[in-house]
C-alpha cells in the first residue's frame, strides 16, 4: 500500500469512524478517493490531516480551503443522501466533495464562482483516476457563477451541500430545494459556528442545529449588516 493509501486508511479509522460516521458508502469512497489529487502538490502531505487544506488557483475573492475530512463526512451523514437524490454542491472548489457525493446519489452538479478553482474542478472530475460516475451521469457539470445564487435552472434539488461556512441563512438556495429536500452547511453567526440542517416540507423550511463545527467562510454569504442610528 502506498503512503497515501496508508494515510487514507488512517483517516477513516482515526477521524471518521470515531466521529460516528457509520455510513459504509462514505467510509468506502473516502477511503479510496485520492484526496491528494485535489490539493496543491506543495501541501499534498497535509491532504489527510484533520484540518482544512489551503488551495491554490483562486483568481478572484478570498483564499479558499479544502474542508477537513471529518467535517465533510459528518455533513454528508447529516444530509442523508440516497441514490435517488439530485444534489447541488455549492463552493465545489477543486472538486473533492463533489467526487465523494457523486458516488452516493443519482446526479450531482458542482457550483463554483472562482474561475481558477472551477477549471481545476473540471479537470479533477474528468480524470479517470479521480473522477467518479453515477447511475445516469457520465460527466459531472461544473457551473461557474455566484455561490449564493445557486443554479436555479437546474433546480429543484433533493440535497444542497454548502462546502464551507456561511454567515447568514442561504435563502436563495433554500428556494431551490424540492419538497422533502435538505440543505447542510456550517452556519457561523455572532461567533457561534454550528453544522446546520434545513429541511423543506411543503412551503415550510425547518432549521436544525446539529453539532459544533468550524471551517473557512466562503464568499457570497456574508452576514447581513445591522443598521445603526
Amino acid at each position: 500500500m502506498s503512503d497515501y493509501g496508508v494515510q487514507r486508511k488512517n483517516m477513516v479509522e482515526s477521524q471518521l469512524r470515531p466521529s460516528d460516521v457509520t455510513d459504509r458508502r462514505i467510509l468506502r469512497v473516502m477511503g479510496a478517493l485520492p484526496r491528494e489529487a485535489f490539493v496543491p502538490a506543495r501541501v499534498a502531505a497535509l491532504a489527510y490531516m484533520d484540518e482544512p487544506v489551503p488551495l491554490d488557483g483562486t483568481t478572484a475573492g478570498p483564499p479558499r480551503v479544502l474542508t477537513s475530512p471529518r467535517l465533510l463526512a459528518k455533513l454528508l451523514v447529516l444530509a442523508d443522501i440516497n441514490d435517488a437524490d439530485r444534489v447541488l454542491v455549492v463552493g465545489a472548489a477543486t472538486g473533492y466533495s463533489t467526487a465523494v457525493i457523486a458516488t452516493l446519489c443519482k446526479s450531482v452538479v458542482a457550483l463554483e464562482q472562482d474561475p481558477g478553482l472551477a477549471e481545476t474542478a473540471r479537470r479533477t472530475l474528468t480524470t479517470p483516476a479521480t473522477g467518479t460516475g453515477t447511475s445516469d451521469q457520465t460527466t459531472i457539470p461544473v457551473e461557474l457563477g455566484p455561490l449564493s445564487v445557486g443554479v436555479p435552472v437546474r433546480s429543484p434539488f433533493d440535497v444542497i451541500v454548502i462546502d464551507g461556512a456561511i454567515g447568514r441563512r442561504p435563502t436563495e438556495l433554500l428556494e431551490q430545494l424540492a419538497d422533502g429536500g435538505r440543505c447542510v452547511a456550517v452556519l457561523s453567526v455572532a461567533g457561534v459556528s454550528r453544522a446546520t440542517l434545513w429541511r423543506k416540507i411543503g412551503n415550510h423550511i425547518g432549521e436544525h442545529d446539529a453539532f459544533d463545527a468550524a471551517t473557512a467562510l466562503i464568499p457570497g454569504f456574508e452576514p447581513s449588516k445591522a443598521f445603526t442610528f
